[in-house]
């Protein structure tokens, strides 16, 4: 794995640079030497982490994919072990574990376990490379139980496995680094508030421990590095970027003929013709698709329209069995595919090399994912970066425009991650882990959870209600002996006693929530992968479906398991997964802004806008053509009723939120009821009613003023809460999925949360997971500070209100998503086709 290939400067320059410190030691000339030995060039960057490293600092290292980052942070280890062990280094062995690198997936593990390993190895150091993952088996982890490798390569989850065993700490009393790869995608989660959790406790363990972060650029660095670090001084942290540019060269893939009236979807499988040719002169080609229902319908269609590719081409996505993924990735790292297909289970930085080319399906929706998705291809510092992008949908050309632009300035265009505050359920479960092990003492732990930047609001008085909470299920749970988990001994001393509870517990720690999944396998035992479990309640015995690149029957459904066979013929069935579309990103809404704002003065140089003219010219002769400082209200009359169309361009989950609002503020001057459809770019209020949306313009219809009370009383709430406390009851232990192969369904995990739902809010309103799951609904669901932005920037821009005789093509679209929830897809196709005729009627 060539990390390194490059020609910044030779080491004999570096070696006389004052700049760096501890370059004339015994650690950095090994280092060098090896350096030297694979002609690899020394990264300034690089020099410049192990500089900060050495001298007690901890940090964050910004660096693009390929670019040697991985290198950056661990030679200082080694030259750290080298310099305290100069004339036994090559000899001594059993030290414990020293470094502890965490990473968020279980395939960047392998990658970067075998570049660790065969580094050390080059320079005879005796130091074992571990790897504890889910996929590890069990015989390699009851031996490092019993003595663990120098370095442990694993997840948040795994290291909160590791806190559940008893006398854990032996493992972490020599530790002296924990390295957190692809920060970026941690942050903003809750497996990046397990990782908060378990640095409080390790820094609790070992307090001069070095604390590092690897991440990409994102828009919030210096937030990052709080999250990560905590309230650590600031002469003691430093943030150092790689000053290495990488080359991305994007291009789109244009339609011969573009459509003046365009609707989600249809565009894409229309262009596979153009993209044969670009698998086939490429060595190996990854196609990203947003969603792993895409993903199985593009690799089907690929191979329909190709046959010969049958052998070359693979799927990749995160309900495929893990041997199956094994299998893809190990293909690609021996570039025996030729292509690829796959969803986000391939974006962070495994190393393919032999990965050329890089297609884009459909808007990944941000900078930061598009970038990321690009460095999959040329992945050595100094090779370019090839994609394709690939729109679903006409106007997904203004995005690819917009993405382009991006790429040229992206620090600046990046989007943030933004850190969760205290998710009560997170740390229900880490401070029942720490009982499960050998107990812990409320009032040391609270120190140290105080100390993250998740908890640094925690207050004496939730604590003590999350205290009561696992000590006897609180108020409303005190008379049930299977809620009171954690006992307290006369020492103050918090421990779980019970076998069966601590058992339990370790089989559910983690945070990855999903509706209950179903295992697919043949009649002969070989394992595909998963589906959820509402797509098949939807099959009967004998129904087909494509899934893991096959064509299955359906045979029979036992112990939470599908049965299947091959099946002739094609199918038209995908399985489609929960959580739907991606929405376009703060930074991707401004920045399709400015394109569009080209298009209006007619200054436009993209070949994508340029494409897209006439139906920009349609926009204008029937409505207007909304500048960057306007916002645009379409109205117009149907057989269906009332239209009215809203364009704020801020992204499904935004309009999401404001179309019910708007909903509620007009309803609440007249009694009528709404069908609402949104898309990125606006939303649709449908009504059998004439809408009085000239009235309610003067009645402040997008006032920020009791945002919250409206948003709340504009939709159910407590329904939306429900679904949302699902998740958190999972995490924070009150439901148990059940044990390997007695998996609990859906419909009971569901029934169990909703009782819990139920009781709190009738006898504990104020509980402290009930709380959650209405902030999370805000929060996530219906975004509520973008949203409060975008009503103020709407606030500040000129409206502009268009009775239309007909469908706008910004309108068109809205419309069919709305259509789609109601028609299959042959009548949805059929009934398009007549409207696009009708309107086609009206264009000059």
């Amino acid at each position: 794995m060539n990390f390194l290939a490059g020609n910044f400067f030779t080491i004999a320059e570096q070696l006389i640079t004052p700049n760096f410190l501890h370059l004339s030691t015994k650690g950095h000339q090994r280092i060098s030497e090896w350096f030297a030995s694979k002609d690899w060039d020394i990264f300034p960057f690089q020099q410049e982490v192990w500089d900060a490293f050495l001298s007690g600092k901890n940090g964050l290292l910004n660096a693009p994919t390929g670019s040697g980052k991985t290198f950056a942070l661990w030679m200082p280890n080694l030259i750290k072990w080298i310099n305290k062990h100069p004339d036994n280094y090559q000899e001594t062995t059993k030290n414990g574990l020293k470094v502890l690198w965490i990473t968020p997936l279980r395939a960047l593990a392998k990658d970067i376990q075998k570049a660790l390993q065969q580094s050390v190895d080059e320079m005879d150091i005796p130091w074992e490379i571990g790897r504890r993952t889910g996929d590890v088996s069990q015989s390699i982890k009851q031996k490092q139980n019993r003595k663990m490798p120098e370095v442990l390569i694993t997840t948040p989850e795994s290291v909160h496995i590791l806190f559940a065993q008893k006398n854990y700490e032996r493992h972490f009393k020599n530790l002296d680094a924990v390295i957190v790869d692809e920060w970026h995608e941690l942050l903003g989660s809750k497996r990046g508030i397990q990782t908060e959790l378990a640095l409080s406790r390790l820094r609790g363990l070992r307090p001069d421990l070095a604390v590092w972060g690897i991440s990409a650029t994102i828009g919030n660095l210096d937030e990052a590095l709080d999250v990560l670090t905590g309230p650590e001084p600031q002469k003691n942290r430093k943030i150092i970027k790689a000053n290495v540019k990488k080359n991305i060269k994007a291009e789109s893939i244009l339609p011969d003929e573009m459509e003046n009236f365009p609707w989600h979807g249809h565009l894409g499988l229309k262009l596979l013709p153009k993209i044969l040719p670009i698998i086939e002169k490429s060595r190996s080609t990854l196609i990203f698709t947003n969603t792993r229902a895409q993903s199985e319908i593009w690799f089907q269609n690929l191979l329909e329209a190709n046959p010969d590719l049958a052998g070359t081409i693979a799927i990749h996505h995160g309900s495929l069995d893990r041997k199956v993924r094994d299998w893809v990735e190990a293909s690609l790292h021996d570039g025996i595919l030729k292509a690829v297909v796959c969803t986000s289970s391939l974006d962070l930085g495994v190393d393919f090399t032999p990965v050329e080319t890089v297609i884009q399906i459909g808007s990944p929706k941000g900078v930061a994912r598009f970038m990321q998705r690009a460095g999959r291809s040329g992945h050595q510092p100094g090779s370019t970066s090839s994609i394709y992008f690939v729109p679903t949908h006409a106007l997904e050309l203004v995005e690819a425009a917009a993405l382009r632009s991006a790429i040229e300035v992206s620090e600046e265009e990046m989007e943030s991650r933004d850190p969760i505050l205290k998710p009560y359920d997170v740390l229900i479960q880490y401070l029942v882990t720490l009982a499960v092990s050998d107990g812990f003492l409320p009032d040391e732990i609270f120190e140290e959870v105080k100390n993250t930047f998740a908890y640094q609001t925690l207050s004496q008085k939730e604590w003590k209600q999350i205290l009561q909470f696992i000590t006897s299920g609180g108020k409303s749970l005190s008379s049930y002996n299977e809620y009171s988990k954690v006992e307290m001994d006369e020492d103050g001393l918090h421990k779980v006693t019970s076998r069966k509870i601590a058992r339990r517990h370790r089989m559910s720690i983690g945070t990855i929530s999903s509706d209950a999944m179903l295992r697919v396998k043949y009649m002969s035992g070989k394992s595909l992968g998963s589906v959820e479990e509402w797509f098949i309640a939807q099959l009967n015995t004998g129904d087909t479906f494509w899934f893991a690149g096959r064509n299955l029957e359906l045979v029979k459904i036992k112990d939470m398991t599908v049965y299947v066979r091959r099946a002739k013929g094609a199918s038209s069935i995908v399985p489609a997964y929960m959580g739907g579309r991606m929405s376009l990103s703060s930074n991707m809404t401004h920045i399709l802004r400015k394109k569009m704002h080209q298009a209006v003065a007619g200054n436009a140089e993209d070949i994508e806008l340029k494409t897209l003219e006439p139906l920009f010219s349609i926009q204008r002769d029937w409505s207007i053509l909304p500048d960057e400082n306007q916002f645009l209200i379409e109205k117009s009359f149907s057989r269906e009723g009332c239209h009215v169309f809203f364009f704020p361009f801020e992204g499904r989950y935004v309009h999401e939120g404001m179309s019910a609002l708007i909903a509620h503020r007009i309803s609440e001057m007249t009694p009528i009821t709404f069908s609402i459809a949104m898309n990125d770019y606006g939303f649709e209020l449908l009504s059998d009613k004439d809408i009085p949306i000239k009235e309610a313009l003067g009645n402040d219809l997008f006032s920020s003023k009791n945002l919250v009370e409206d948003i709340m009383a504009s939709i159910n709430s407590a329904e939306l809460a429900k679904r949302r406390f699902r998740e958190i009851c999972q995490i924070a232990g009150l439901v148990f999925q059940g044990f390997p192969g007695q998996a609990k369904t859906n419909r009971h995990l569901q029934m169990s949360s909703g009782l819990f739902f139920e009781v709190f809010m009738e006898y504990e309103p104020d509980h402290l997971l009930l709380q959650q799951a209405f902030d999370e609904v805000l929060s996530y669901q219906l975004d509520e500070v973008r949203l409060s932005k975008a009503l103020k920037k709407i606030s500040e821009q000129d409206i502009i209100f268009k009775e239309t005789e007909r469908f706008t093509p910004y309108a068109f679209p809205i419309m069919v998503d709305r259509l789609r929830e109601k028609l299959s897809s042959e009548k949805l196709i059929d009934r398009i086709k007549k409207m696009q005729v009708q309107l086609e009627k009206h264009v000059k």
